[in-house]
């Protein structure tokens, strides 16, 4: 087995916006180093103070150094044929084939982390950056920080890795259904390995053990494993994947549980890599106000703070589309409910318009009622169409007409969480879909 050690310095974390200065890579032929080819290289941007203070290499030293472009022939024809090998690999890896794409080259090589390597090979260390691994391993790194210095010592670990019985796990991490050198760096294997393949929730925790992202999935396993597929550059992508440290789940009876649970721990954890539900908010109502020739008149609006609508929306195209549903469902002039701007040639019946507009929110009323959604062996509970909570009834059956008192006791079986629009909204739409699934609460 060949492989080609890299290591490379860059002026930044994110290969779209950033520049390689300088790159060395280590041949070896899985016994001993065959050749070794560094350079400088022109990044073509300012290097940052911080970085110049940590590698040592300045504007100067690159000014006269080869533009990755001149240098990328060679690179490529180096990496082709071998194992892309090195320390924190997603990080070299991805830098390197994306400036080899800019040039023209399309690197695709099967890699290795010396990292999740050393982690099976020489477990129980408290750190496995490359300077602790190495003082573990007494292995001296001459010219830290530097892409040549780095890269030797990176290929001193392979050696040590093939010498104790490495070469087994070496052919096991590059076998095509074995993805585990796709995950984040700092997260040992045993997490992805022991993920359910079951609807539910997952949490990637940071290293403080601090959640930084929840999602839900139908398929626990397989979604978490999505997470670590392809090899997006953005710095969003990047700035995540280097806070995984460890995964917790919860599993669910059903997806639909699972969505509900994921945007209850969303706003109750307020993770720093969820966006959308963070943004989710009533914004947009739908009234109803008399005009002066006496309509009962619907018009959406932006929620104010002492105004109650008949319907809070978080966004606009939500609310027209739920209120030219109302005109439909109750034919309902589309002019009275500020939907077509045309004026009509004859206005409606004021009376049976009225009458009209009463039925459709003597329905809209009739949908915040009180009711159970039984999924499996788990009751979802809304009383006068607020979310309660969800929770396992085991031992309770649930049989329509509900009453009361057999409601209050599933009200004690269920766990109670705070409701919010994104819950809101999901209750809406299964209520459309799966009416025959909902049991009522009798009054």
């Amino acid at each position: 087995m060949r492989f080609a050690v890299v290591d490379i310095e860059t002026t930044g974390g994110f290969p779209s916006q950033h520049g390689i200065t300088e790159i060395a890579i280590v041949l070896h032929n899985g016994t001993e180093i065959e050749g070794v080819y560094e350079t400088l290289v022109n990044p073509h941007q300012p290097i940052p103070p911080f970085v110049i203070g940590m590698t040592g290499i300045t504007n100067a030293m690159v000014e006269a150094a080869p533009s990755f472009h001149e240098v990328a022939p060679q690179i490529y024809n180096l990496l082709k044929n071998r194992v892309f090998v090195a320390h924190n690999v997603n990080f070299d890896f991805s830098f390197v084939k994306h400036h080899l794409k800019e040039a023209g080259f399309d690197l695709s090589t099967p890699k290795l982390c010396t990292i999740r390597l050393s982690r099976k090979v020489f477990p129980g260390f408290p750190k496995y950056g490359l300077g602790h691994l190495c003082r573990q391993l007494n292995i001296e790194i001459e010219n830290r920080h530097r892409a040549g210095g780095d890269a030797k010592a990176t290929a001193k670990i392979l050696d040590m890795v093939l010498q104790n019985n490495g070469e087994r796990l070496v052919k096991e991490m590059l076998q095509k259904e074995n993805r585990e050198q796709l995950m984040p760096p700092h997260l040992p294997g045993h997490f992805l390995h022991d993920l359910p393949q079951e609807p539910g929730v997952y949490y990637f925790h940071n290293k403080q053990d601090k959640v930084v992202y929840v999602g839900k999935a139908k398929n626990i396993k397989k979604r978490v494993l999505s997470h670590f597929t392809g090899l997006d550059l953005s710095k969003k992508r990047q700035d995540f994947l280097r806070e995984i440290y460890s995964i917790r789940y919860a599993v669910c009876p059903t997806e639909f549980i699972a969505s509900l649970l994921e945007s209850i721990e969303i706003k109750r954890l307020w993770p720093a890599f969820n966006k959308s539900q963070k943004r989710f908010e009533q914004l947009w109502g739908i009234y109803l106000f008399e005009d002066n020739r006496g309509y009962l008149r619907l018009a959406i609006d932006k929620k104010h703070k002492n105004t109650q609508p008949v319907q809070a929306f978080s966004l606009l195209a939500d609310a027209h589309r739920e209120l030219w549903k109302w005109v439909r469902e109750f034919e309902l002039h589309p002019a009275l409910c500020f939907l077509d701007k045309t004026i009509p040639n004859e206005w409606p019946d004021v009376q049976l318009h009225n009458q009209q507009v009463e039925k459709a929110i003597a329905w809209i009323a009739e949908e915040k009622a009180s009711y159970i959604i039984k999924e499996k062996n788990t009751a979802i509970l809304v009383e006068k169409g607020k979310f309660v909570g969800m929770g396992t009834i085991d031992h309770l059956e649930v049989a329509e007409p509900l009453e009361p008192t057999y409601a209050a006791a599933i009200k004690e079986a269920v766990t109670p969480y705070a409701e919010n629009e994104v819950i809101k909204s999901m209750l809406r739409k299964y209520l459309e879909r799966y009416p025959h699934r909902v049991v009522r609460i009798t009054e």
